[in-house]
Protein backbone atom coordinates (compact mmCIF):
# COMPACT_ATOMS: atom_id res chain seq x y z
CA UNK A 1 0.00 0.00 0.00
CA UNK A 2 1.12 3.08 -1.01
CA UNK A 3 2.40 5.73 2.13
CA UNK A 4 -0.75 7.54 4.35
CA UNK A 5 -1.80 10.47 2.52
CA UNK A 6 -1.46 13.60 4.00
CA UNK A 7 -5.66 14.21 3.71
CA UNK A 8 -7.06 10.85 3.86
CA UNK A 9 -10.47 12.35 3.90
CA UNK A 10 -11.36 14.66 0.95
CA UNK A 11 -14.85 16.79 0.90
CA UNK A 12 -15.57 18.90 -1.98
CA UNK A 13 -18.55 20.89 -1.57
CA UNK A 14 -19.04 24.85 -0.85
CA UNK A 15 -17.09 26.32 1.94
CA UNK A 16 -18.78 28.21 4.92
CA UNK A 17 -21.62 27.25 7.09
CA UNK A 18 -23.33 25.30 4.65
CA UNK A 19 -21.14 23.04 4.92
CA UNK A 20 -21.38 22.68 8.52
CA UNK A 21 -24.79 22.51 8.73
CA UNK A 22 -24.17 19.57 6.51
CA UNK A 23 -21.84 18.27 8.44
CA UNK A 24 -23.94 18.39 11.43
CA UNK A 25 -26.58 16.79 9.47
CA UNK A 26 -24.78 13.68 8.27
CA UNK A 27 -23.08 12.95 12.37
CA UNK A 28 -27.07 13.56 13.59
CA UNK A 29 -28.31 11.02 11.69
CA UNK A 30 -25.69 8.96 12.30
CA UNK A 31 -26.52 9.44 15.98
CA UNK A 32 -30.14 8.24 14.90
CA UNK A 33 -29.14 5.10 13.64
CA UNK A 34 -27.22 3.98 16.33
CA UNK A 35 -30.79 4.57 18.55
CA UNK A 36 -32.76 2.89 16.17
CA UNK A 37 -30.16 0.00 16.35
CA UNK A 38 -30.07 -0.10 20.04
CA UNK A 39 -34.11 -0.17 20.01
CA UNK A 40 -34.79 -2.28 17.42
CA UNK A 41 -31.76 -4.84 18.64
CA UNK A 42 -30.71 -4.60 14.92
CA UNK A 43 -26.99 -5.34 14.27
CA UNK A 44 -25.59 -1.45 14.10
CA UNK A 45 -23.64 -2.31 11.02
CA UNK A 46 -26.11 -3.27 9.09
CA UNK A 47 -28.26 -0.01 9.98
CA UNK A 48 -24.82 2.28 9.00
CA UNK A 49 -23.59 0.96 6.11
CA UNK A 50 -27.32 1.10 4.96
CA UNK A 51 -27.73 4.87 6.31
CA UNK A 52 -24.74 6.01 4.98
CA UNK A 53 -25.73 5.10 1.84
CA UNK A 54 -29.06 6.60 2.00
CA UNK A 55 -27.55 9.56 3.89
CA UNK A 56 -24.92 9.97 0.64
CA UNK A 57 -27.79 11.05 -1.50
CA UNK A 58 -28.83 13.65 0.66
CA UNK A 59 -28.54 16.87 -1.64
CA UNK A 60 -26.19 19.34 -0.52
CA UNK A 61 -23.68 16.38 0.90
CA UNK A 62 -19.99 16.58 0.41
CA UNK A 63 -18.37 13.89 -1.89
CA UNK A 64 -16.50 12.04 0.59
CA UNK A 65 -13.41 10.71 -0.82
CA UNK A 66 -11.87 7.55 1.74
CA UNK A 67 -8.23 7.45 1.30
CA UNK A 68 -7.71 3.19 1.42
CA UNK A 69 -4.70 3.99 3.93
CA UNK A 70 -7.49 5.40 6.30
CA UNK A 71 -8.88 1.69 6.84
CA UNK A 72 -5.37 -0.34 6.20
CA UNK A 73 -3.27 1.73 8.37
CA UNK A 74 -5.32 3.91 10.59
CA UNK A 75 -8.52 2.22 11.79
CA UNK A 76 -7.80 -0.89 10.80
CA UNK A 77 -4.51 -2.17 13.47
CA UNK A 78 -6.96 -1.36 16.24
CA UNK A 79 -9.83 -2.71 15.21
CA UNK A 80 -7.21 -6.33 14.65
CA UNK A 81 -5.46 -5.45 17.98
CA UNK A 82 -8.93 -5.28 19.67
CA UNK A 83 -10.81 -8.42 18.60
CA UNK A 84 -7.40 -10.13 19.01
CA UNK A 85 -6.52 -9.36 22.51
CA UNK A 86 -10.37 -10.34 23.70
CA UNK A 87 -10.22 -13.40 21.82
CA UNK A 88 -9.27 -16.72 23.70
CA UNK A 89 -6.23 -18.45 22.91
CA UNK A 90 -7.44 -21.39 23.98
CA UNK A 91 -10.38 -21.37 21.70
CA UNK A 92 -9.05 -20.71 18.94
CA UNK A 93 -5.81 -22.96 19.47
CA UNK A 94 -9.12 -25.43 20.35
CA UNK A 95 -10.64 -25.37 16.52
CA UNK A 96 -7.12 -24.18 14.91
CA UNK A 97 -8.11 -26.73 11.93
CA UNK A 98 -11.59 -25.13 10.78
CA UNK A 99 -10.53 -21.96 11.30
CA UNK A 100 -7.34 -22.62 8.92
CA UNK A 101 -9.73 -24.32 6.39
CA UNK A 102 -11.77 -21.01 6.07
CA UNK A 103 -8.90 -17.97 7.14
CA UNK A 104 -6.74 -19.89 3.82
CA UNK A 105 -8.33 -22.66 2.14
CA UNK A 106 -12.04 -20.87 1.69
CA UNK A 107 -9.71 -17.57 0.88
CA UNK A 108 -8.19 -19.08 -2.21
CA UNK A 109 -11.22 -20.99 -3.09
CA UNK A 110 -13.51 -17.87 -2.89
CA UNK A 111 -10.75 -16.11 -5.25
CA UNK A 112 -10.70 -18.83 -7.73
CA UNK A 113 -14.10 -19.36 -8.17
CA UNK A 114 -15.50 -15.66 -8.04
CA UNK A 115 -12.98 -14.92 -10.52
CA UNK A 116 -13.71 -17.73 -13.17
CA UNK A 117 -17.27 -17.01 -13.18
CA UNK A 118 -16.54 -13.17 -13.24
CA UNK A 119 -14.08 -13.34 -16.24
CA UNK A 120 -16.89 -16.26 -18.03
CA UNK A 121 -19.61 -13.40 -17.90
CA UNK A 122 -18.38 -9.63 -17.61
CA UNK A 123 -16.84 -9.28 -20.41
CA UNK A 124 -14.99 -5.77 -19.40
CA UNK A 125 -12.89 -8.00 -16.51
CA UNK A 126 -9.69 -9.82 -17.70
CA UNK A 127 -8.43 -12.95 -15.90
CA UNK A 128 -6.37 -10.81 -13.79
CA UNK A 129 -8.69 -8.29 -13.21
CA UNK A 130 -11.69 -11.28 -12.03
CA UNK A 131 -9.10 -12.64 -10.05
CA UNK A 132 -8.48 -9.33 -8.24
CA UNK A 133 -12.31 -9.01 -7.80
CA UNK A 134 -12.31 -12.05 -6.25
CA UNK A 135 -9.06 -12.09 -3.52
CA UNK A 136 -10.82 -8.55 -2.51
CA UNK A 137 -14.05 -10.52 -1.96
CA UNK A 138 -12.30 -13.52 -0.39
CA UNK A 139 -11.40 -12.25 3.32
CA UNK A 140 -14.47 -11.64 5.78
CA UNK A 141 -15.25 -8.02 8.02
CA UNK A 142 -14.00 -8.98 11.47
CA UNK A 143 -16.20 -6.00 12.59
CA UNK A 144 -19.01 -7.06 10.99
CA UNK A 145 -18.60 -11.21 11.89
CA UNK A 146 -18.17 -10.54 15.54
CA UNK A 147 -20.79 -7.72 16.17
CA UNK A 148 -23.51 -9.67 14.13
CA UNK A 149 -22.76 -13.49 15.70
CA UNK A 150 -22.11 -12.14 19.43
CA UNK A 151 -25.54 -9.86 19.06
CA UNK A 152 -27.30 -13.00 17.54
CA UNK A 153 -27.04 -15.33 20.61
CA UNK A 154 -24.90 -17.86 18.75
CA UNK A 155 -22.90 -20.43 20.07
CA UNK A 156 -19.97 -19.82 21.55
CA UNK A 157 -17.50 -21.95 19.69
CA UNK A 158 -19.53 -21.08 16.23
CA UNK A 159 -18.34 -17.41 17.11
CA UNK A 160 -14.80 -18.72 18.03
CA UNK A 161 -14.68 -19.98 14.49
CA UNK A 162 -16.40 -17.26 12.70
CA UNK A 163 -14.06 -14.45 14.67
CA UNK A 164 -10.79 -16.58 14.24
CA UNK A 165 -11.63 -16.92 10.51
CA UNK A 166 -12.06 -13.06 9.92
CA UNK A 167 -8.88 -12.41 12.26
CA UNK A 168 -6.66 -14.17 9.82
CA UNK A 169 -8.16 -14.71 6.85
CA UNK A 170 -7.56 -10.56 5.87
CA UNK A 171 -3.56 -11.45 5.67
CA UNK A 172 -4.15 -14.34 3.30
CA UNK A 173 -6.80 -12.04 1.16
CA UNK A 174 -4.64 -9.01 0.85
CA UNK A 175 -1.39 -11.11 0.30
CA UNK A 176 -3.59 -13.41 -2.79
CA UNK A 177 -4.79 -9.70 -3.71
CA UNK A 178 -1.35 -7.81 -4.09
CA UNK A 179 -0.03 -10.48 -6.54
CA UNK A 180 -3.47 -10.18 -8.50
CA UNK A 181 -3.06 -6.66 -9.00
CA UNK A 182 0.97 -7.15 -9.47
CA UNK A 183 -0.21 -9.82 -12.39
CA UNK A 184 -2.85 -7.11 -13.63
CA UNK A 185 -0.09 -4.33 -13.66
CA UNK A 186 2.88 -6.20 -15.23
CA UNK A 187 0.82 -8.95 -17.22
CA UNK A 188 2.71 -11.64 -15.62
CA UNK A 189 2.12 -14.48 -12.70
CA UNK A 190 4.13 -16.57 -10.72
CA UNK A 191 2.58 -19.45 -8.68
CA UNK A 192 6.26 -20.49 -7.19
CA UNK A 193 6.75 -16.45 -6.26
CA UNK A 194 3.28 -16.06 -4.82
CA UNK A 195 2.99 -19.12 -2.65
CA UNK A 196 6.78 -17.93 -1.13
CA UNK A 197 5.44 -14.63 -0.66
CA UNK A 198 2.08 -16.16 1.26
CA UNK A 199 4.37 -18.31 3.68
CA UNK A 200 7.15 -15.43 4.40
CA UNK A 201 4.77 -12.62 4.73
CA UNK A 202 2.82 -14.67 7.24
CA UNK A 203 5.73 -15.91 9.22
CA UNK A 204 7.71 -12.59 9.32
CA UNK A 205 4.22 -10.91 10.57
CA UNK A 206 3.65 -13.58 13.40
CA UNK A 207 7.53 -12.83 14.39
CA UNK A 208 7.23 -9.49 14.46
CA UNK A 209 3.85 -9.48 16.70
CA UNK A 210 5.57 -11.62 18.89
CA UNK A 211 8.64 -9.67 19.46
CA UNK A 212 7.31 -6.17 19.64
CA UNK A 213 4.50 -8.14 22.09
CA UNK A 214 7.73 -8.97 24.53
CA UNK A 215 9.10 -5.39 24.08
CA UNK A 216 5.78 -3.79 25.22
CA UNK A 217 5.20 -6.19 27.88
CA UNK A 218 8.61 -5.49 29.54
CA UNK A 219 7.92 -1.87 28.92
CA UNK A 220 4.60 -2.31 30.79
CA UNK A 221 5.73 -4.24 33.87
CA UNK A 222 7.95 -1.26 34.98
CA UNK A 223 5.10 1.51 34.82
CA UNK A 224 2.23 1.93 36.83
CA UNK A 225 0.57 4.56 35.99
CA UNK A 226 -3.28 4.31 34.47
CA UNK A 227 -2.91 7.59 31.95
CA UNK A 228 0.60 6.37 30.65
CA UNK A 229 -0.51 2.52 30.19
CA UNK A 230 -3.75 3.36 28.39
CA UNK A 231 -1.26 5.50 26.07
CA UNK A 232 0.80 2.57 25.08
CA UNK A 233 -1.89 0.43 24.51
CA UNK A 234 -3.70 2.48 22.26
CA UNK A 235 -0.34 3.10 20.48
CA UNK A 236 0.52 -1.07 20.32
CA UNK A 237 -1.35 -2.53 17.17
CA UNK A 238 0.51 0.59 15.16
CA UNK A 239 3.74 -0.37 16.61
CA UNK A 240 3.39 -3.78 15.16
CA UNK A 241 1.16 -2.94 12.30
CA UNK A 242 3.78 -0.06 10.66
CA UNK A 243 6.64 -2.06 11.04
CA UNK A 244 5.52 -5.16 8.99
CA UNK A 245 3.58 -3.19 6.63
CA UNK A 246 6.76 -1.05 5.75
CA UNK A 247 8.54 -4.46 5.47
CA UNK A 248 5.69 -5.83 2.57
CA UNK A 249 5.29 -8.86 5.15
CA UNK A 250 1.96 -9.66 7.14
CA UNK A 251 0.93 -6.40 9.00
CA UNK A 252 -2.74 -7.67 9.52
CA UNK A 253 -1.00 -10.62 11.16
CA UNK A 254 1.78 -8.69 12.94
CA UNK A 255 -1.62 -6.76 14.62
CA UNK A 256 -3.01 -9.85 15.61
CA UNK A 257 -0.30 -11.80 17.28
CA UNK A 258 0.61 -9.09 19.15
CA UNK A 259 -2.87 -8.54 20.36
CA UNK A 260 -3.48 -12.42 21.17
CA UNK A 261 -0.22 -12.64 22.89
CA UNK A 262 -0.55 -9.76 25.38
CA UNK A 263 -4.49 -10.63 26.17
CA UNK A 264 -3.05 -13.92 27.32
CA UNK A 265 -0.34 -12.12 29.31
CA UNK A 266 -3.05 -9.49 30.27
CA UNK A 267 -4.48 -10.56 33.60
CA UNK A 268 -0.83 -10.81 35.31
CA UNK A 269 0.11 -7.65 33.35
CA UNK A 270 -2.41 -5.42 33.61
CA UNK A 271 -3.51 -3.55 37.53
CA UNK A 272 -7.09 -3.65 38.54
CA UNK A 273 -6.98 -0.20 38.16
CA UNK A 274 -5.75 0.20 34.29
CA UNK A 275 -7.61 -2.70 33.79
CA UNK A 276 -11.01 -0.87 34.61
CA UNK A 277 -9.80 2.46 32.49
CA UNK A 278 -8.50 0.63 29.65
CA UNK A 279 -11.54 -1.69 29.07
CA UNK A 280 -13.09 0.93 29.51
CA UNK A 281 -11.38 2.90 26.72
CA UNK A 282 -11.05 0.37 24.36
CA UNK A 283 -15.02 -0.81 23.98
CA UNK A 284 -15.71 3.12 23.23
CA UNK A 285 -12.80 3.21 21.06
CA UNK A 286 -14.17 0.49 19.16
CA UNK A 287 -17.31 1.04 18.95
CA UNK A 288 -16.94 4.54 17.51
CA UNK A 289 -14.38 2.91 14.84
CA UNK A 290 -16.61 0.31 14.01
CA UNK A 291 -19.55 2.67 13.50
CA UNK A 292 -17.36 5.73 11.46
CA UNK A 293 -15.99 2.63 8.99
CA UNK A 294 -19.47 1.36 8.33
CA UNK A 295 -21.09 4.82 7.85
CA UNK A 296 -17.77 6.00 5.25
CA UNK A 297 -18.06 2.83 3.64
CA UNK A 298 -21.79 3.91 2.71
CA UNK A 299 -20.98 7.38 2.29
CA UNK A 300 -18.46 6.15 -1.44
CA UNK A 301 -21.95 5.17 -3.23
CA UNK A 302 -22.54 7.97 -5.30
CA UNK A 303 -19.15 8.30 -6.44
CA UNK A 304 -19.29 4.58 -7.17
CA UNK A 305 -22.65 4.92 -8.66
CA UNK A 306 -21.70 8.36 -10.60
CA UNK A 307 -18.68 6.68 -12.29
CA UNK A 308 -19.95 3.94 -13.98
CA UNK A 309 -24.07 4.40 -14.90
CA UNK A 310 -23.07 5.79 -18.24
CA UNK A 311 -20.75 3.02 -18.90
CA UNK A 312 -22.75 0.14 -18.10
CA UNK A 313 -26.72 -1.13 -18.51
CA UNK A 314 -28.64 -1.02 -15.10
CA UNK A 315 -29.60 -4.50 -16.16
CA UNK A 316 -26.35 -5.93 -16.35
CA UNK A 317 -25.08 -4.05 -12.99
CA UNK A 318 -28.14 -5.85 -11.32
CA UNK A 319 -27.61 -9.59 -13.02
CA UNK A 320 -23.69 -9.03 -12.64
CA UNK A 321 -24.04 -7.92 -8.62
CA UNK A 322 -26.72 -11.00 -8.21
CA UNK A 323 -24.35 -13.39 -10.04
CA UNK A 324 -21.50 -12.37 -7.67
CA UNK A 325 -23.15 -12.35 -4.61
CA UNK A 326 -23.94 -15.57 -5.47
CA UNK A 327 -21.05 -17.17 -6.45
CA UNK A 328 -19.51 -15.96 -3.11
CA UNK A 329 -22.05 -17.36 -0.82
CA UNK A 330 -22.44 -20.65 -2.79
CA UNK A 331 -18.43 -21.12 -2.79
CA UNK A 332 -18.53 -21.12 1.12
CA UNK A 333 -21.59 -23.37 1.64
CA UNK A 334 -19.28 -25.78 -0.39
CA UNK A 335 -16.47 -25.74 0.63
CA UNK A 336 -17.84 -25.65 4.31
CA UNK A 337 -19.97 -28.47 3.45
CA UNK A 338 -16.65 -30.76 1.77
CA UNK A 339 -14.06 -29.79 4.62
CA UNK A 340 -16.74 -31.47 7.04
CA UNK A 341 -18.45 -34.35 5.95
CA UNK A 342 -15.35 -35.60 3.22
CA UNK A 343 -12.52 -36.02 5.45
CA UNK A 344 -15.12 -38.67 7.70
CA UNK A 345 -14.89 -40.54 5.11
CA UNK A 346 -11.43 -42.08 5.85
CA UNK A 347 -10.56 -40.63 9.29
CA UNK A 348 -14.42 -41.23 10.88
CA UNK A 349 -14.39 -37.51 11.89
CA UNK A 350 -14.15 -33.63 10.70
CA UNK A 351 -12.58 -30.51 11.75
CA UNK A 352 -15.73 -29.02 12.86
CA UNK A 353 -16.51 -32.22 15.51
CA UNK A 354 -16.31 -31.52 18.93
CA UNK A 355 -18.25 -31.88 21.90
CA UNK A 356 -20.53 -29.52 21.46
CA UNK A 357 -21.27 -30.32 17.61
CA UNK A 358 -24.42 -29.58 16.15
CA UNK A 359 -24.73 -29.94 12.26
CA UNK A 360 -27.20 -26.94 12.55
CA UNK A 361 -23.91 -25.70 13.29
CA UNK A 362 -22.31 -26.63 10.08
CA UNK A 363 -24.76 -24.55 8.25
CA UNK A 364 -24.80 -21.49 10.71
CA UNK A 365 -20.91 -20.93 9.57
CA UNK A 366 -21.77 -21.57 5.52
CA UNK A 367 -24.19 -18.58 5.92
CA UNK A 368 -22.08 -16.16 8.24
CA UNK A 369 -19.79 -14.49 5.05
CA UNK A 370 -20.33 -11.19 5.88
CA UNK A 371 -18.06 -8.73 3.78
CA UNK A 372 -17.15 -5.10 5.59
CA UNK A 373 -14.96 -2.09 5.27
CA UNK A 374 -11.80 -3.83 4.52
CA UNK A 375 -13.04 -5.66 0.91
CA UNK A 376 -13.82 -2.01 0.19
CA UNK A 377 -10.61 -0.15 1.25
CA UNK A 378 -8.84 -3.03 -0.73
CA UNK A 379 -10.89 -2.04 -3.40
CA UNK A 380 -10.28 1.44 -3.62
CA UNK A 381 -6.71 0.58 -3.18
CA UNK A 382 -6.52 -0.55 -6.74
CA UNK A 383 -4.15 1.53 -8.94
CA UNK A 384 -5.93 3.77 -11.29
CA UNK A 385 -3.61 2.10 -14.24
CA UNK A 386 -1.28 -0.22 -15.03
CA UNK A 387 2.51 -0.15 -16.56
CA UNK A 388 2.23 1.70 -19.26
CA UNK A 389 -0.26 4.39 -18.43
CA UNK A 390 -3.64 2.32 -19.90
CA UNK A 391 -6.56 2.51 -17.32
CA UNK A 392 -6.69 -0.74 -14.84
CA UNK A 393 -8.98 -2.87 -16.31
CA UNK A 394 -12.62 -2.34 -14.57
CA UNK A 395 -11.74 -1.04 -11.85
CA UNK A 396 -15.21 1.10 -11.06
CA UNK A 397 -17.25 -1.92 -11.66
CA UNK A 398 -15.10 -4.06 -9.15
CA UNK A 399 -15.25 -1.38 -6.82
CA UNK A 400 -19.33 -1.61 -7.72
CA UNK A 401 -19.94 -5.06 -7.20
CA UNK A 402 -18.15 -4.73 -3.93
CA UNK A 403 -19.91 -2.44 -2.34
CA UNK A 404 -23.32 -4.25 -3.69
CA UNK A 405 -21.82 -7.56 -2.21
CA UNK A 406 -21.00 -5.60 1.19
CA UNK A 407 -23.95 -4.34 1.25
CA UNK A 408 -25.98 -7.89 0.35
CA UNK A 409 -24.06 -9.92 2.48
CA UNK A 410 -25.08 -7.54 5.98
CA UNK A 411 -28.63 -7.06 4.77
CA UNK A 412 -29.23 -11.35 3.82
CA UNK A 413 -26.96 -12.69 5.94
CA UNK A 414 -26.87 -10.28 8.92
CA UNK A 415 -30.31 -9.94 9.40
CA UNK A 416 -31.53 -13.55 8.64
CA UNK A 417 -28.79 -14.95 11.43
CA UNK A 418 -30.23 -14.24 14.53
CA UNK A 419 -34.17 -16.35 13.18
CA UNK A 420 -31.55 -18.53 11.55
CA UNK A 421 -29.76 -19.58 14.61
CA UNK A 422 -33.62 -20.12 16.39
CA UNK A 423 -34.38 -21.99 13.31
CA UNK A 424 -31.84 -24.84 13.60
CA UNK A 425 -31.96 -24.71 17.17
CA UNK A 426 -28.20 -23.67 18.19
CA UNK A 427 -28.13 -20.89 20.51
CA UNK A 428 -25.63 -20.69 23.09
CA UNK A 429 -26.30 -23.74 25.37
CA UNK A 430 -25.30 -21.93 28.27
CA UNK A 431 -22.08 -23.67 29.07
CA UNK A 432 -20.29 -20.88 29.62
CA UNK A 433 -22.74 -19.40 32.17
CA UNK A 434 -21.91 -23.09 33.88
CA UNK A 435 -18.08 -22.79 33.84
CA UNK A 436 -18.38 -19.14 35.39
CA UNK A 437 -20.71 -20.20 38.14
CA UNK A 438 -18.25 -23.29 39.15
CA UNK A 439 -14.77 -20.73 38.52
CA UNK A 440 -16.92 -18.20 41.38
CA UNK A 441 -17.47 -21.10 43.52
CA UNK A 442 -14.09 -22.38 43.42
CA UNK A 443 -12.29 -18.74 44.08
CA UNK A 444 -14.43 -18.46 46.80
CA UNK A 445 -13.50 -21.55 48.60
CA UNK A 446 -9.98 -20.51 47.65
CA UNK A 447 -10.62 -16.99 49.44
CA UNK A 448 -11.98 -18.83 52.70
CA UNK A 449 -8.85 -21.08 52.52
CA UNK A 450 -6.96 -17.92 52.60
CA UNK A 451 -9.22 -15.90 55.93
CA UNK A 452 -8.52 -19.44 57.66
CA UNK A 453 -4.65 -19.02 57.12
CA UNK A 454 -4.51 -15.42 57.95
CA UNK A 455 -6.51 -15.60 61.15
CA UNK A 456 -3.71 -16.21 63.26
CA UNK A 457 -1.81 -12.87 62.35
CA UNK A 458 -1.84 -9.99 65.04
CA UNK A 459 -3.69 -7.49 62.86
CA UNK A 460 -6.53 -9.54 61.96
CA UNK A 461 -9.79 -9.83 63.89
CA UNK A 462 -12.06 -12.86 64.83
CA UNK A 463 -14.91 -10.45 63.81
CA UNK A 464 -13.96 -9.25 60.45
CA UNK A 465 -12.23 -12.56 59.21
CA UNK A 466 -15.89 -14.06 60.41
CA UNK A 467 -17.99 -11.85 58.22
CA UNK A 468 -15.66 -12.36 55.49
CA UNK A 469 -16.12 -15.96 55.69
CA UNK A 470 -19.92 -15.53 56.08
CA UNK A 471 -19.54 -13.45 52.85
CA UNK A 472 -18.25 -16.01 50.77
CA UNK A 473 -19.87 -18.97 52.47
CA UNK A 474 -23.33 -17.05 51.35
CA UNK A 475 -21.70 -16.66 47.35
CA UNK A 476 -20.89 -20.34 47.30
CA UNK A 477 -24.40 -21.40 48.05
CA UNK A 478 -26.05 -18.53 45.91
CA UNK A 479 -23.59 -19.74 42.87
CA UNK A 480 -24.28 -23.42 43.83
CA UNK A 481 -28.42 -23.15 43.83
CA UNK A 482 -27.83 -22.37 40.47
CA UNK A 483 -27.19 -25.87 39.74
CA UNK A 484 -29.96 -27.39 41.69
CA UNK A 485 -33.06 -27.77 39.67
CA UNK A 486 -35.01 -28.16 43.07
CA UNK A 487 -33.78 -25.29 44.77
CA UNK A 488 -36.58 -22.34 45.88
CA UNK A 489 -34.45 -19.69 45.26
CA UNK A 490 -33.55 -18.27 48.72
CA UNK A 491 -30.27 -17.59 48.05
CA UNK A 492 -31.00 -16.01 44.73
CA UNK A 493 -33.81 -13.72 45.83
CA UNK A 494 -31.90 -12.74 49.42
CA UNK A 495 -29.39 -11.57 46.79
CA UNK A 496 -30.87 -9.77 44.85
CA UNK A 497 -33.01 -7.83 47.66
CA UNK A 498 -29.54 -6.84 49.60
CA UNK A 499 -28.16 -5.93 46.24
CA UNK A 500 -31.13 -3.90 45.53
CA UNK A 501 -30.65 -1.98 48.70
CA UNK A 502 -27.20 -1.56 48.73
CA UNK A 503 -27.74 0.65 45.08
CA UNK A 504 -30.74 2.27 46.77
CA UNK A 505 -28.15 3.24 49.75
CA UNK A 506 -24.86 4.23 46.90
CA UNK A 507 -27.86 6.43 45.37
CA UNK A 508 -28.19 8.11 48.19
CA UNK A 509 -24.80 8.92 48.70
CA UNK A 510 -24.50 9.93 45.32
CA UNK A 511 -27.17 12.24 45.77
CA UNK A 512 -25.68 13.82 48.81
CA UNK A 513 -22.16 14.75 47.46
CA UNK A 514 -23.56 16.20 44.96
CA UNK A 515 -25.62 18.84 47.03
CA UNK A 516 -22.47 19.31 49.14
CA UNK A 517 -20.71 20.13 45.70
CA UNK A 518 -23.25 22.49 44.77
CA UNK A 519 -24.07 24.03 47.78
CA UNK A 520 -19.92 24.65 47.68
CA UNK A 521 -18.82 22.46 51.01
CA UNK A 522 -16.45 20.20 48.25
CA UNK A 523 -14.96 21.00 45.00
CA UNK A 524 -15.31 18.63 41.69
CA UNK A 525 -12.18 16.69 42.14
CA UNK A 526 -13.53 15.57 45.56
CA UNK A 527 -16.87 14.82 44.29
CA UNK A 528 -15.06 12.61 41.31
CA UNK A 529 -13.00 10.98 43.87
CA UNK A 530 -16.25 9.70 45.43
CA UNK A 531 -18.15 9.08 43.09
CA UNK A 532 -15.51 6.93 41.19
CA UNK A 533 -15.72 4.46 44.57
CA UNK A 534 -18.99 4.51 44.28
CA UNK A 535 -19.32 4.09 40.82
CA UNK A 536 -17.06 1.12 41.51
CA UNK A 537 -19.09 -0.63 43.80
CA UNK A 538 -21.77 -0.36 41.95
CA UNK A 539 -20.24 -2.01 38.81
CA UNK A 540 -19.80 -4.92 41.48
CA UNK A 541 -23.91 -5.32 42.03
CA UNK A 542 -25.30 -8.36 40.06
CA UNK A 543 -29.11 -7.33 39.87
CA UNK A 544 -29.23 -9.64 36.57
CA UNK A 545 -29.49 -12.98 38.32
CA UNK A 546 -30.44 -15.77 37.23
CA UNK A 547 -32.38 -19.04 38.00
CA UNK A 548 -31.27 -22.68 37.80
CA UNK A 549 -29.06 -23.39 34.91
CA UNK A 550 -30.57 -25.83 32.44
CA UNK A 551 -28.14 -28.39 32.74
CA UNK A 552 -28.24 -30.34 29.52
CA UNK A 553 -26.47 -33.62 29.94
CA UNK A 554 -22.95 -32.67 29.76
CA UNK A 555 -20.48 -34.11 26.85
CA UNK A 556 -17.64 -36.30 28.39
CA UNK A 557 -14.81 -33.07 27.77
CA UNK A 558 -17.11 -31.14 29.28
CA UNK A 559 -17.34 -32.93 32.33
CA UNK A 560 -13.87 -32.90 32.61
CA UNK A 561 -13.40 -29.60 32.00
CA UNK A 562 -15.92 -28.95 34.95
CA UNK A 563 -14.07 -31.37 37.32
CA UNK A 564 -10.73 -29.42 36.72
CA UNK A 565 -12.18 -26.32 37.87
CA UNK A 566 -14.11 -28.10 40.54
CA UNK A 567 -11.06 -30.01 42.15
CA UNK A 568 -8.51 -28.05 40.99
CA UNK A 569 -5.75 -26.98 43.94
CA UNK A 570 -4.42 -24.57 42.21
CA UNK A 571 -1.16 -23.04 43.42
CA UNK A 572 -0.47 -22.89 47.19
CA UNK A 573 -1.48 -19.66 48.58
CA UNK A 574 1.57 -17.35 50.04
CA UNK A 575 1.66 -17.15 53.85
Amino acid sequence: MHAVASQTLTFASSAGSSLDLVLLGVLAGVTCLLVVAYHARIPYPILLVVGGGALAFVPGLPDVDLDPDLVLVVLLPPLLYSAAFFSSLRDLRANLAPIGLLAVGLVIATTLTVGLVAHAFINDLSWAAAFTLGAVLSPTDPVAATAIASRAGAPRRFVTIVEGESLLNDSSGLIIYKAAVAATLTGTFSLLDSGLDFVVGAAAGIAIGIVVGMIVARVRRVVDDPPTEITISLMTPYFAYLPAEALGVSAVLAAVTIGIWLGWRAPELITPAVRIQSFSVWEILTFVLNAALFVLVGLQLPQIVERIADKYAVADLVWWSALVFTVVVVTRFAWVAVATYVPRLWLKHSPWDGPDYKPGAVALVGWTGMRGAVSLAAALAIPLTVDGGAPFPGRDLIIFLVYVTILATLLVEGLSLAPLIRLLGVEDDGRLDRLEAKARIKAARRAIGRIDELQGEDWVRDVSAQRLRNSYEFRIRRFGSRFDDDDDGADEARSQAYQLLRREVLEAERAEIIRLRNDGVINDEVLRRIQHDLDLEDARLDLDGRGPLDLAQPSEAESEEDARIEHDPGPTPRA
